[in-house]
């Protein structure tokens, strides 16, 4: 892992305990909604010489629909235009309970209606990186 000592920073009742080396610097923030469920997004971006290339992605997802982690799975499928037969998603624990991986991103519910996504580029985070940035990402204490 890279320094421990990069974080980033408190999202919608998160903090982001851990950013991965080679993340961008640069950092915008973004509310949305979709389908009926509100997105706290943050971005971390680097200069290309094309222009910025998004390295890493944290989505606080709010919403009724999302019950379980099939629930959430089954709106991810929809809302990244994904195949939900081609999807290939390896489970993995996040703080004591379970969440879903690929190569590029990561997504668990914190509790019924909360859920956090994480997308990273895999040329920039290794699935290591991405599943040690996810597991780093906690509710804040009030």
């Amino acid at each position: 892992m890279g320094d421990a000592t990069r974080d980033g920073g408190t999202l919608d009742g998160f903090h982001i305990g851990y950013l991965a080396d080679g993340v961008g610097d640069e950092v915008s923030d973004f509310a949305s909604e979709w389908d009926d469920v509100h997105f706290a997004s943050r971005f971390w971006e680097r200069q290309t010489p094309d222009g910025y290339r998004t390295d890493l992605r944290v989505h606080v997802l709010r919403g009724a629909r999302l019950t379980d982690l099939d629930a959430l799975r089954a709106f991810l499928v929809t809302y990244h235009e994904r195949d939900p037969d081609e999807w290939q998603l390896v489970e993995f624990q996040h703080d004591g309970g379970p969440g879903l991986t690929d190569d590029a991103q990561a997504f668990w519910l914190a509790e019924p209606g909360v859920a956090v996504n994480v997308l990273a580029d895999p040329e920039q985070v290794g699935r290591e990186e991405l599943l040690a940035v996810a597991c780093a990402i906690v509710p804040q204490p009030e």
